[in-house]
């Protein structure tokens, strides 16, 4: 497992190639159908693998589902908005994408010593992507309307700022 670099939430387990495949597969074939514009929105439930990085694989996620999904879409998009409201901070996606302007990458995820503990206010990118990396940590224990006062401004302004033709959300499973 180490020479894999694989932690230890990450077993090994018979079918993990397979698993791997369909998550991968399934946002993959939504990417290409918004790229030939078959379609305007792409669901994959079984997706919203985050933590994976390109040297190791963390936070049961063995591959980074949505890096490659973006990726994809990258090849007819110019600028590309991931949008994180998972309880964890979308450190693979963040690392995979902070020194591009083409994506910005807007994650609002819990404070404090939560896996993976990344994702302070001071991230913003480097080089061109400076100021493309958005981190919003939470309290513990905030509810629903505090989430919503943080939430709706910090998109709208993003929203307006950037301009994306596609927009790419995590919100479970990561």
């Amino acid at each position: 497992m180490q020479r894999f670099n694989v932690g230890e939430d990450c077993p090994v387990f018979e079918g993990l190639y397979e698993f791997c495949q369909i998550s991968v597969g399934g946002s993959l074939a939504g990417a290409v159908k918004l790229n030939r514009k078959v379609t305007d929105i792409a669901i994959n439930w079984a997706s919203g693998l985050c933590h994976a990085k390109k040297s190791e694989a963390p936070g049961f996620c063995y591959i980074n589902v949505i890096v490659l999904a973006i990726l994809e879409l990258l090849k007819y998009q110019q600028h590309i908005l991931y949008v994180d409201i998972d309880i964890h901070h979308g450190d693979g996606i963040e690392e995979a994408f902070y020194t591009t302007d083409r994506i910005m990458t807007v994650s609002f995820h819990q404070l404090g010593e939560y896996f993976p503990d990344t994702g302070d206010l001071r991230d913003i990118g480097a080089g061109r992507g400076k100021y493309y990396t958005v981190n919003f940590p939470l309290r513990d224990g905030i509810g629903d309307d505090a989430y919503e006062t943080t939430f709706k401004p910090v998109t709208i302004k993003v929203m307006e700022k950037y301009r994306p033709k596609v927009i790419v959300i995590t919100s479970i499973w990561c």
